[in-house]
């Protein structure tokens, strides 16, 4: 029998959250000023943020990520996952092999081509992909909310118009 989503053991211990806080009366010199350290501290905060969503899921956002992928592409290929994940093809490898160890994907052969392999959600995959959509949506509303309309699409478009 299977273990449940919920009780899914991790190889590693969860990372403890650190609050992210202006130190009073510390002089932050130039870094006020960098973008790049803007950023970073909002990577960081978003990470704790999505730490909270998947409490007791054992994921990371790659697990979340490629479960998302792999459920929206069915028979997605490990070569195109490792793209979408910026790793390389045995990297995405390795986690397909981490996902269905615990039952959440498979592998199944393409249908056109003999030698080449997709990868598919389980149904134990799908239910854990929506649980995880739903917890981080919800979790992302609440940065996402202090924002107007405007500042949202803003810093949607930034990034796509850096790499176009």
């Amino acid at each position: 029998m299977k273990p449940s989503l919920s009780t899914i053991s991790s190889p590693r211990p969860p990372r403890r959250a650190v609050r992210l806080e202006r130190v009073p009366g510390l002089d932050y010199d130039v870094l006020d000023e960098l973008l790049g350290y803007a950023v970073r501290r909002a990577q960081l905060a978003m990470q704790d943020s999505f730490q909270e969503a998947a409490r007791g899921l054992d994921t990371t956002p790659a697990r979340f990520t490629a479960l998302v992928v792999i459920g929206a592409n069915p028979g997605l290929s490990q070569t195109l996952l490792g793209k979408v994940l910026g790793i390389a093809r045995s990297g995405a490898m390795q986690l397909t092999d981490w996902l269905e160890a615990r039952g959440l994907v498979e592998r199944r052969r393409a249908p056109n081509d003999a030698r080449a392999w997709g990868v598919h959600l389980t149904p134990r995959g799908e239910k854990l992909a929506a649980k995880l959509k739903q917890r981080v949506a919800a979790q992302e509303t609440q940065w996402t909310d202090k924002l107007s309309s405007r500042e949202r699409s803003e810093l949607f478009r930034l990034p796509s118009k850096r790499t176009a």
